[in-house]
């Protein structure tokens, strides 16, 4: 697997853009997006867990279901839930707007929507701005970027990849974009990400290897505890590579379903690194649990513990406060065979052993604490299973983006 340049449109055959129209009116960034690949692709996805459901994950959810699209509609600055019918219906015109810009199915197209939750959704902006949108796809590094732009609300950072892999002997790209910086948690977190591949698989594979993806990247992301109305990761494949078709579990299955994993786990870093307000990625890696479950669910708690992100805000190596997070993850372990490390690019240092107090230096912890990337390293002492969530540290900022969100 090497890296490339060309996110989404990395892959052959597959067209990327972005404009603004005007959804927010008080923005002035690129507000609407849109991938299209004119060979129809067969297409996965996953959606969020809350009851609560965006008009555009609604509505998309029933298009995924024929496993076919041919592009990707997507605007910032409203997120299109809570509104009701006629939420839905804006929805459902996006899908329609752009498939009349094709000359393809309604069904054949997804929606996407992030921004606030509540309010009216302008569709006569888009109605009136369709026409450029279309106009502004290509097929580069510079339509990847436009729709990148697109799709970000409070992202201070782009998360995107992009690589080739071989399958067959021929060559193979899968390129992908998020946006997500606040509302993240697992199980989904408020992200959408969009992937594309020239390879050629099936249904089945394809929507397996995207879930494996997605439990070992995007649902071990964690912000600030809350999961979005709108989350949505789609992927679709074109087979424009000329690769062979993907149809069993074999060797050029698990080569792709690697990638696809490594591509997720970049994204999901970067969202993590760029947090609301955040100055810290923080990584919790769990060593010696039962299983890799067990391991998941201490990681995941020591990561959300709001203690434990603003104490590596303050590079305070008060380790038993990610005892305490241990403690309360509902995952069996003995405290006293727990060993709790910091490792940052200034050193690592072992903070508790058995459970307790080790001797350590709080100028070097302090020292390890105080850089850009930390990892907390936990060994249970109890099996084979590991596990690693993403996460960062709890700023006065946060409360300030958060504060005033609306305006």
């Amino acid at each position: 697997m090497r890296e490339i340049i060309g996110g989404v449109c990395a892959p052959r055959g597959f067209k990327a853009g972005g404009i603004w129209c005007g959804i927010k009116a008080s923005s002035k960034k690129r507000d609407l997006g849109l991938i299209y690949s004119e060979k129809a692709c067969t297409s996965a996805a996953l959606f969020t867990t809350n009851r609560v459901k965006a008009a555009s994950v609604q509505i998309s959810q029933k298009h995924i279901a024929g496993g076919k699209l041919h592009a990707i509609i997507v605007n910032s600055g409203n997120a299109n839930a809570c509104t009701g019918e006629a939420g839905l219906a804006a929805a459902r015109r996006m899908a329609e707007l752009a498939a009349d810009a094709f000359a393809i199915a309604p069904a054949e197209v997804a929606v996407a929507s992030t921004g606030v939750i509540g309010v009216p959704f302008p569709i006569a902006v888009v109605e009136h701005s369709i026409g450029a949108l279309a106009n502004s796809l290509q097929g580069d590094e510079s339509g990847h970027s436009a729709a990148l732009e697109a799709i970000m609300t409070t992202d201070t950072r782009r998360k995107e990849f992009s690589v080739e892999i071989t399958i067959g002997g021929v060559p193979v790209r899968i390129g992908g974009m998020a946006k997500g910086a606040g509302m993240i948690h697992p199980n989904m977190a408020t992200m959408l990400s969009f992937i594309t591949t020239d390879a050629a698989v099936s249904r089945e594979l394809l929507e397996k290897s995207l879930r494996r993806a997605v439990q070992r990247s995007f649902n071990r992301v964690t912000v600030d505890g809350d999961t979005s109305t709108n989350d949505a990761i789609i992927i679709m494949a074109n087979g424009e590579s000329g690769a062979p078709l993907i149809a069993a579990e074999n060797d050029d299955y698990a080569v792709f379903a690697a990638a696809l994993e490594a591509g997720c786990i970049t994204l999901a870093r970067a969202m993590a690194r760029d947090g609301e307000g955040a100055t810290k990625l923080v990584t919790v890696t769990v060593h010696g649990a039962a299983d890799e479950q067990t391991a998941e669910k201490l990681a995941k708690a020591v990561a959300g513990s709001s203690l434990v992100k603003a104490a590596c805000f303050g590079a305070d190596a008060n380790w038993g406060r990610i005892l305490c997070a241990l403690g309360y993850s509902g995952a069996e372990f003995d405290p006293a065979q727990t060993t709790v490390r910091f490792q940052s690019p200034a050193g690592a240092i072992t903070v508790c052993s058995g459970g307790e107090a080790a001797a350590f230096s709080e100028e070097q912890a302090k020292a390890i604490l105080s850089e850009e990337n930390i990892t907390i390293l936990i060994d249970i002492g109890n099996g084979s299973g590991n596990a690693t969530v993403w996460g960062c540290d709890l700023t006065y900022d946060y409360v300030k983006i958060n504060g005033d969100y609306r305006s």
